[in-house]
């Protein structure tokens, strides 16, 4: 899954501060990653090959699924799947790795002068991006691998420095999350704390649902994130997080703009509704749980009737 909060200079900057908070700019997405037959670094070695084996059968590869083994370090990284639903296997010179549903190579690059491959695995899914695995070859050393992940939905892409690579978690509204840092010496550590902020400045009439790829945007708002924070307190990111799954927004006759979500991998099971009417400064949420009782802020009764029927609608009331 594509997340795109970084870029490698803004990650240093994050790392040189111990406490930090930002404004996000984008929700995550769910993007297909697209296997890659060779690392940069070994790529000259191999364009004679590529040449003479032709168009056809790189066509062939990505059609089965299929990913072409992966020169490192003097020996072969290699991806297989024994079976056709079955999960793919990541292996160095036969030696497992790691295995998952999705195992994608995606490059190798070189970090403290160590060469380092990064390959994406992860379990699939709405709106999960994969985790990274780390694969590097120590000095007279046997090959290392070190999986990073920092919830059940995967980890922040990797962002590669000359001396380290760091990961800068997505933050939903409310929530707080340690960014990270490898590198071959010193390993995984932690660069700093990071708060979820909004755009400082922002006010209702600032609201533009036509730029907004997921209703979760909104709360990059000023106004409509400290309006969010009296109504639903510590449980913003949890009604952030059922809001994940979801699209654009659609509008009521009142003027009001609504979308409905659900959260990653419990689609029907944990499902979210946010309306918000930035003429009459008013936010309206629903979620509906496990237990499949639904909750709501401010209490339904208060809501307007087209508010309350595009909710009733969205969750099969």
């Amino acid at each position: 899954m594509t997340r795109s909060l970084l870029a490698g200079t803004c990650a240093l900057a994050w790392m040189l501060m111990p406490v930090a908070s930002f404004a996000q700019t984008q929700t995550p997405a769910a993007t297909a990653q697209k296997p890659v037959n060779q690392p940069a670094a070994d790529q000259g070695a191999t364009d004679q090959q590529d040449q003479d084996t032709g168009s056809d059968d790189a066509a062939a590869a990505t059609d089965d699924d299929s990913q072409a083994p992966i020169p490192f370090e003097g020996g072969q990284l290699t991806i297989t799947q024994q079976e056709q639903y079955g999960e793919k296997v990541l292996a160095y010179d036969g030696k497992q790795l790691t295995s998952n549903y999705d195992v994608f190579f995606d490059k190798v690059v070189k970090v403290g002068g160590v060469n380092v491959a990064l390959v994406d695995v992860g379990d699939g899914g709405n709106q999960c991006g994969p985790a990274t695995v780390i694969v590097w070859k120590p000095e007279g050393g046997e090959i290392q691998s070190l999986t990073v992940e920092q919830d059940e939905c995967g980890a922040p892409p990797a962002a590669v420095a000359d001396n380290a690579i760091y990961f800068v978690p997505y933050l939903l509204p409310g929530a707080s999350q340690q960014a990270l840092q490898w590198s071959p010496t010193e390993g995984l550590t932690i660069s700093g704390d990071l708060t979820y902020a909004p755009q400082p400045g922002t006010d209702w009439k600032d609201i533009d649902p036509s730029k907004y790829q997921n209703v979760i945007d909104a709360f990059h708002n000023e106004a409509v994130y400290k309006a969010a924070q009296t109504l639903l307190g510590d449980t913003m990111p949890d009604m952030a997080t059922s809001l994940l799954v979801g699209g654009g927004t659609e509008k009521t006759a009142s003027g009001a703009f609504y979308a409905s979500g659900c959260v990653p991998h419990d689609c029907g099971g944990n499902d979210g509704f946010m309306a918000v009417d930035p003429a009459k400064h008013t936010l309206y949420f629903a979620r509906r749980g496990d237990d499949g009782q639904p909750q709501a802020w401010p209490d339904v009764k208060t809501w307007p009737a087209d508010v309350k029927e595009a909710m009733d609608k969205a969750q099969g009331n």
